[in-house]
């Protein structure tokens, strides 16, 4: 059976820490080779459909806890808080693998993206269910302190925004449609990473709501790693589009 190595969890949330800053130095000038950021000449090279990316991307997330509690004797997670926020992780991932895919219309998906995508969910998947498996140590009375309470709170929102503005974006296009378009409606009204803020309000509450190193390390990376995309899709709108609302921000309703 496993134990917890509370080094290997320092390491890893720090290296996962490094990594954010990394995203944030390589993307915040210029924007990932992807979707409506990518080079024409190589649209057609090297890549997966969306729906079949996007599942194989995401589902280690869903896995590799999965596999880890699996192999905790006993199979089990004590106390209430700490099972709960296991499964809001795998909830997330679950969605994301299981059902999100499957709805999703976007462009081809470049394999080179999709490996590293991969490799990261691995790690994270790693990370976030070894502590909570192996390391974590919550009181009793976890579900009723104000930092699980706030963050679980928190959490909802994002993924009730996240998945909202997903919709939203979804029906922009019809079927086979890859044309851009002006996002409308939610979220969309303030921001035009919507769905990239409700993502990172989700997993800023995640991480007050587990108080832990490796849960904030995760929330940092989805900061440094889709805050940027939001600030390039933003100017990409208003480049794109002369009727784009003047007023929308990039990220952060009524700041940036």
């Amino acid at each position: 059976s496993m134990q917890c190595f509370p080094g290997l969890v320092l390491a890893l949330s720090s290296l996962l820490g490094a990594l954010a800053l990394l995203q944030l130095s390589l993307y915040l000038r210029v924007p990932s080779r992807y979707g409506k950021h990518e080079e024409r000449l190589c649209r057609q090279r090297g890549r997966l459909p969306a729906r079949c990316a996007w599942f194989l991307q995401e589902l280690p997330s869903f896995l590799v806890p999965a596999l880890l509690l699996a192999l905790r004797s006993p199979p089990r997670l004590e106390p209430l808080g700490c099972r709960l926020l296991c499964c809001l992780f795998c909830w997330h991932y679950f969605y994301r693998t299981f059902i999100y895919p499957f709805f999703t219309r976007g462009r081809p998906f470049p394999l080179q993206l999709l490996f590293f995508g991969m490799l990261f969910c691995i790690y994270n998947g790693f990370l976030q269910g070894y502590y909570l498996i192996y390391c974590a140590e919550y009181p009793n009375d976890w579900c009723t302190d104000i930092r699980f309470t706030s963050g679980l709170l928190l959490f909802l929102l994002g993924m009730g925004i996240n998945i909202h503005s997903d919709l939203l974006l979804r029906q922009l296009r019809k079927p086979g449609e890859v044309t851009y378009k002006i996002p409308q409606g939610g979220l969309f009204t303030y921001v035009s990473g919507a769905n990239y803020f409700g993502e990172i309000v989700e997993w800023f509450g995640f991480a007050i709501a587990t108080w832990s190193l490796p849960a904030f390390a995760f929330a940092f990376f989805t900061l440094c790693c889709i805050g940027p995309r939001a600030y390039h899709h933003h100017r990409y709108y208003l480049k794109t589009f002369t009727d784009y609302p003047k007023s929308r921000k990039a990220l952060i309703p009524f700041v940036f």
